[in-house]
């Protein structure tokens, strides 16, 4: 299957029971997630807490979501992290499973420079073959990859097929697209910016807010790649209750409490994630009523 990065893609939660990963639940809701129309899947994200899941989960985790996926939909594995070189191990790993690509999150906590970013990129790309989705989010670690360092790795890396750009800035994004064209796939990492950031030019989303509404989510994006911005305006109008219910505290917690409410997951977090307080599930679950979803 070629890969299609046009769309919106899950950025998945992780299931866990008795502090293990529930791999009946990973294949569950991934199957899920299929039949109501999403594009693809990216498990092993922020999302899906990776900085807490092994590498061997990891494998475990990557694999059943291939294995439901079936070449139906494409699969972007998380394999980021802040080491290079477990970087470079967990998408050879990740290869070998036969993910359609590899997610890589710009290193988190060491802060490197921007030299040190593109020798990242460049030593991961380097050492495997699968296409790269690089992932900006300055919010969840210490370095910002500047739109100079990104020509620049577009230069050197050819399997950088693909940003997910979630500095919440649609500027960025702007130039990121004004600097490489067709050359690179820019996709948005917030969900209330979709709209906004596709007008600029970007082909989707990765999205926190489609693991619990997943054909809606997709709906907004193939409404306007289609051409109806009037109707993917109103998509988007209607899932900002949604939006904002997915982060009245730090993700995944919110999204995980409306699965689990819808009977889609166990209850569970992995610290040093706290489950949500009752008031935070109470924003969550009267936003996605409201919407018109139902518990489980």
């Amino acid at each position: 299957m070629a890969l299609r990065l046009d769309g919106a893609f899950t950025a998945m939660v992780t299931p866990f029971r008795g502090g293990e990963v529930d791999l009946a639940a990973v294949e569950a809701f991934a199957a899920w997630q299929v039949a109501e129309g999403i594009g693809g899947l990216v498990p092993c994200g922020t999302t899906g807490e990776s900085p807490t899941v092994t590498a061997a989960e990891a494998k475990e985790i990557i694999a059943a979501v291939i294995r439901v996926a079936a070449g139906r939909v494409p699969v972007i594995a998380g394999t980021g992290t802040n080491a290079t070189a477990e970087t470079v191990a967990r998408t050879r790993a990740a290869e070998a499973l036969g993910a359609d690509a590899a997610m890589v999150v710009m290193p988190y906590y060491n802060k490197p420079s921007q030299a040190g970013l593109l020798g990242h990129v460049r030593a991961v790309h380097d050492a495997t073959g699968l296409p790269l989705v690089l992932y900006n989010v300055p919010t969840r670690g210490t370095a910002d990859l500047a739109v100079e360092t990104m020509v620049e790795i577009a230069k050197h890396c050819p399997r950088v097929v693909a940003l997910k750009e979630a500095t919440g800035n649609i500027l960025r994004a702007q130039s990121i697209i004004a600097a490489l064209g067709d050359r690179l796939t820019v996709l948005c990492g917030d969900d209330a910016l979709t709209l906004g950031m596709m007008a600029c030019g970007a082909r989707g989303v990765i999205s926190v807010a489609s693991n619990v509404v997943p054909a809606a989510v997709q709906g907004v994006v193939t409404a306007f790649l289609q051409g109806d911005v009037a109707g993917a305006r109103r998509r988007q109008q209607a899932l900002l209750g949604v939006y904002d219910a997915m982060f009245v505290e730090t993700n995944p917690g919110p999204v995980k409490a409306a699965l689990a409410w819808m009977g889609k997951i166990p209850a569970e977090i992995r610290l040093p994630m706290a489950w949500p307080a009752e008031a935070s599930i109470a924003k969550t679950v009267a936003a996605l009523r409201a919407y018109g979803v139902q518990g489980g």
